[in-house]
């Protein structure tokens, strides 16, 4: 093992002892009794971590080509980390996606349930919640001393999840003492993990009140972080220098762009329809639906083992490990956009895809067929799975670790990718493919232009002149992404607590596509596209300016 890969395992290690959430989240065993410390002393030792690592890296030999590439991965990200942890970013770190608060709840959906020992690790963990409550609010008081606050939309809506998660009978913790009855694990133990449940939910209860009462209060009502804190998060989620302004008109192109092609495709759904025509009649016409949560999670299962399947061997050599994927119900009270998980190390926990029905039992397919694509095969399982799996040539780093940019671009690539294949040939799926498109594009123009707070051009005749503020961005939304209202409003309101993340996926599959055509002309008639992409995932992941040094010379 060379000097940059000990020093990847020992990072990835030692991250595990200090965050036994993200071990958790990444498959690493051991860990599972345990909870994050999210207090500020759990941060600043995060900290020390990483920049004691970026040392080491620093020192080490570069001993083979492989060592050059993981070294400039680990200490891009980590230095981005670094960053924003100096600016303060986690004493505000409260928002409706991806914050200590859903990860104090969620780590459960990763722990598998199987036997009495499982059992007994679940309640372990649950009867350390209040505590890893405390240890957050600690730090969130922290922030406020030094005005250092989230928003307060962010306050009130992580405020409504603790309601949901808390929920008497019906939430998130009297489910898992309901499971374990039904499992009847062992004499006792399901005693054991409905008290440890009924502590962790009124501990959720406690700080849903702490949230209205006390951080709401300290909270800004401002939802805009400004072109600094806004650049600064963008990095660290595209692993790329962006000119944000440029971006922002870019994003504007791309909309009109996929804008005329669904009119164009609106019309082979329905002859002479508008788009909104074409989607009335594909979210109305029950032919093209699914009744019931089960029989749509079953659809989902089937499609992507036959997914699967069908691209194995022709498009991808999927190894056999690979190819076991899981199709879940997501847990309500988050937001309301599909998402995966990836497999444990060993792959003994199979990569899942999570679906949020909010409430929905009827399920139109136009829009599932694309989403399933960018959560399962080819994208992000396919994608995540195969770095896995790569554990003779990767570090452990690289193999557990990727940014935004790369592996949402991927997933976005990848829907594409099988329109190019020639899988979306069915006008109603290839419109749900361009209704992705579209939201992404979306994503760029309003996520970029709340947080700046930008004019809107002379090109939208009835908002020209505007700056942009929560309220126009969710109604633009609405309107121009093609998706239902709550969802739309779910996504404004992540865009607004997680900035630069949404932008990651529409310029990360420009990354793509533009690595693919550079290496396409330097190949020639000998270009191969599923070699392109295999020697692709051989480089691993990485952020968008050094994909892009790295692809020029596949």
């Amino acid at each position: 093992m060379t000097q940059i890969a000990e020093i990847a395992d020992h990072y990835v290690q030692r991250l595990a002892e200090l965050s036994p959430n993200a071990a958790t989240q990444l498959g690493i065993p051991g860990f599972d009794d345990r909870l994050s410390d999210f207090s500020p002393d759990g941060f600043e030792a995060l900290q020390s971590h990483r920049q004691d690592t970026l040392q080491a890296l620093d020192a080490a030999a570069i001993e083979t080509e492989n060592d050059r590439i993981a070294r400039a991965v680990m200490r891009e990200q980590l230095a981005n980390q670094s960053e924003l942890h100096d600016a303060g970013d986690h004493f505000r770190g409260l928002a409706i996606l991806n914050s200590p608060l859903q990860s104090i709840r969620s780590v459960f959906d990763q722990m598998p349930r199987a036997s009495a020992a499982d059992w007994e690790t679940i309640a372990t963990r649950l009867g350390h919640i209040p505590q890893a409550l405390a240890g957050y609010r600690r730090t969130l008081d922290t922030g406020a001393e030094r005005r250092l606050v989230p928003a307060q939309r962010q306050v009130s809506e992580c405020a409504t999840q603790c309601d949901t998660w808390s929920n008497g009978e019906t939430g998130f913790f009297a489910g898992v003492a309901d499971a374990c009855d039904k499992a009847d694990p062992a004499p006792g133990l399901a005693t054991r993990v409905r008290d440890a449940a009924t502590a962790a939910a009124a501990a959720y209860v406690d700080m849903g009140r702490y949230l209205r009462e006390v951080l709401y209060t300290n909270a800004t009502e401002r939802d805009a972080v400004g072109p600094d804190r806004y650049g600064m998060a963008a990095r660290a989620f595209s692993g790329a220098t962006l000119d944000l302004e440029r971006t922002y008109a870019w994003g504007w192109d791309q909309l009109y762009g996929v804008e005329a092609e669904m009119r164009a495709t609106a019309g082979k759904v329905k002859p002479g329809a508008t788009i909104a025509a074409a989607v009335d009649l594909l979210e109305s016409d029950l032919a093209r639906c699914i009744q019931g949560v089960e029989p749509f999670r079953n659809w989902m299962q089937e499609f992507q083992d036959r997914t699967i399947a069908e691209l194995n061997g022709k498009h991808f050599d999927i190894p056999g490990p690979i190819r076991k994927i899981e199709a879940m119900i997501a847990p309500p009270g988050g937001a309301l956009a599909m998402y995966y998980t990836g497999p444990s190390e060993d792959f003994s926990r199979p990569g899942r895809t999570w679906y949020p029905t909010g409430g929905k039992t009827r399920f139109p397919l136009w829009g599932e067929v694309s989403i399933a694509y960018h959560e399962g095969v080819p994208g992000h399982h396919l994608e995540r799975a195969s770095v896995k799996y790569q554990a003779e040539t990767l570090t452990r780093y690289q193999r557990l670790f990727g940014t935004s940019g790369y592996v949402e671009g991927w997933g976005l690539y990848a829907e594409r990718l099988m329109a190019e294949l020639g899988y979306l040939e069915n006008p109603d799926y290839y419109l749900g493919m361009l209704r992705a498109q579209a939201l992404r594009s979306v994503r760029i123009v309003v996520d970029i232009g709340m947080h700046l707070e930008l004019e809107i051009p002379a090109t939208e005749p009835d908002l020209a002149g505007k700056r942009w503020t929560p309220d126009l961005g969710n109604a633009f939304t609405a309107t121009r992404s093609q998706f239902p209202p709550d969802f739309t409003a779910s996504e404004v309101t992540r865009y607004l607590g997680m900035p630069g993340q949404a932008i990651s996926y529409k310029i990360g599959e420009r990354a793509w596509l533009e690595s693919r055509e550079a290496v396409k002309r330097r190949r020639g008639a000998a270009f191969d596209l599923k070699q392109f992409h295999a020697d692709a995932f051989r480089l691993g992941p990485m952020g968008l300016d050094q994909m892009r040094r790295e692809m020029a010379s596949l």
